[in-house]
């Protein structure tokens, strides 16, 4: 099915994006675990809708310097530490619409994720910090990632905030007119301690089919993820 603008009139006013990226992320999921995962590793959902939280900076505040805890005699010990201030920082928590593969072998380790970008990660120039040092994060731990962005009211390129905040050169970014794309990352580490990141872009149209896209597991095989496949999936069950 070709992609649509979840994002403007008329489908804007009738539907709520958030509840179809939801669901999208929730099919994502289910066709790895049925259909595309080797044995060993498991797909999960994690959505959350972030909030903003602005403090001024120069609010402080004093805590209770004592809290209770048992005593060795039975009783109610009282817990001191050096007075000091809180200084409470402003800080962005991002949105999260994120397909997480977590391979079972010595306890669960999280191996790849897929982020479905939101409005709110594009919107402001901290946002956009925020969800490019979650993506570098993710790479310096050699976590493969995939990043879908489909959302057409904000023209920022998360893509190219990431290769910037990584320091990187023009070379590696989008070019201008790249409003829509996904991109696989592979982080390759050498045996002399360096190491590159390999990048596949694509970009995507609104009216045209979505890309069939690489995802790496970290020290594992790179498999399929199929986002027209899931795209019009979630489109059928949520009768769009």
């Amino acid at each position: 099915m070709p992609l649509l603008d979840h994002f403007h009139p008329p489908l804007s006013e009738n539907r709520h994006w958030e509840s179809f990226h939801t669901s999208w992320a929730n099919e994502i999921m289910a066709t790895l675990n049925q259909e595309v995962l080797p044995s060993g590793y498991f797909a999960e959902t994690q959505v959350h809708f972030g909030s903003r939280v602005e403090i001024d900076v120069a609010t402080l505040h004093r805590p209770d310097k004592s809290t209770a805890s048992p005593a060795d005699n039975g009783g109610v010990a009282v817990q001191t530490w050096s007075a000091t201030e809180v200084m409470l920082m402003p800080a962005i928590f991002p949105d999260e619409i994120e397909v997480q593969v977590i391979q079972r072998s010595g306890g669960p380790t999280l191996v790849a994720a897929i982020e479905l970008i939101s409005p709110r990660n594009k919107d402001r120039p901290e946002a956009r910090r925020a969800f490019a040092a979650k993506c570098g994060a993710y790479l310096q731990q050699g976590i493969g990632l995939l990043i879908v962005d489909v959302v057409t009211e904000r023209q920022a390129n998360l893509h190219d905030e990431l290769i910037q905040m990584l320091e990187q050169d023009e070379v590696y970014r989008f070019p201008a007119n790249s409003l829509l794309y996904s991109v696989s990352y592979r982080s390759v580490r050498t045996d002399l301690g360096g190491g590159q990141i390999e990048i596949r872009p694509v970009p995507i149209f609104l009216g045209h089919t979505l890309p069939t896209m690489p995802l790496a597991l970290r020290d594992g095989p790179m498999v399929p993820v199929d986002l027209e496949l899931t795209y019009t999936r979630t489109r059928q069950r949520t009768v769009l």
